[in-house]
């Protein structure tokens, strides 16, 4: 996405502040380097978090009896998983078809299923894609390389303390038969977010 120019600049929450501080401090320290912290938190939010989720989409892609329950009662199929926690409650989960595709946002702070998608991703947390998503969520998904035909209806979902949204993309062709373990490495974070479809079958190996 773009940059925030022109967008107002907002106070670091306690959390963000807390966080800053005690990064400031093992650097002062000389127990990690900002590069070392950066590579952990690149790590966290494109790799580790966002294969639970992952796998959760692909067994709701095997598994019809999960996906119903999924959709359902979403804290109650994912406790089946063991997965738990304060990020993984009140999560709805919001499936996309042929002819309708969903999008999430927070739009008052950055409210995210940490649990399976991980660290969120800055750009979700920027003020220019919690405004725009709402109002032109079509100019945001094009700028992710995401468009869609006239005729897909788009749901934009927010996200606050109370329901966490997870989307349950709409399962690639060209993969009947797969393995669980193997659709799962289609499923990227930000097709759970809305921004992305799933990868192409082509790209995963064998």
């Amino acid at each position: 996405m773009s940059g925030d120019h022109g967008h107002t600049w907002h106070p670091p929450s306690e959390l963000e502040a807390r966080t800053r501080a005690l990064e400031s401090l093992l650097i002062e320290k000389g127990h990690a380097t900002p590069e070392a912290i950066d590579a952990v938190v690149r790590r966290y939010e494109t790799d580790i978090g966002p294969l639970l989720g992952a796998g959760v989409v692909a067994r709701a892609w095997v598994d019809e009896e999960f996906r119903a329950r999924l959709l359902d009662d979403a804290d109650g199929a994912l406790d089946s998983l063991d997965l738990r926690g304060f990020e993984a409650e009140h999560v709805k989960v919001v499936e996309c078809g042929p002819k309708e595709h969903h999008l999430v946002v927070c739009t008052l702070c950055s409210c995210y299923p940490w649990a399976l998608l991980g660290l969120p991703p800055s750009w979700y947390k920027s003020p220019a894609y919690r405004a725009r998503a709402v109002s032109e969520p079509r100019a945001v998904m094009a700028e992710f390389g995401l468009e869609l035909e006239d005729d897909v209806s788009v749901t934009v979902w927010d996200s606050s303390a109370e329901v966490r949204y997870l989307v349950l993309p709409l399962r690639p062709e060209g993969t009947d038969g797969w393995s669980q373990e193997r659709l799962a490495g289609l499923v990227t974070r930000d097709s759970m977010i809305g921004v992305a479809r799933p990868l192409e079958p082509r790209t995963v190996a064998a």
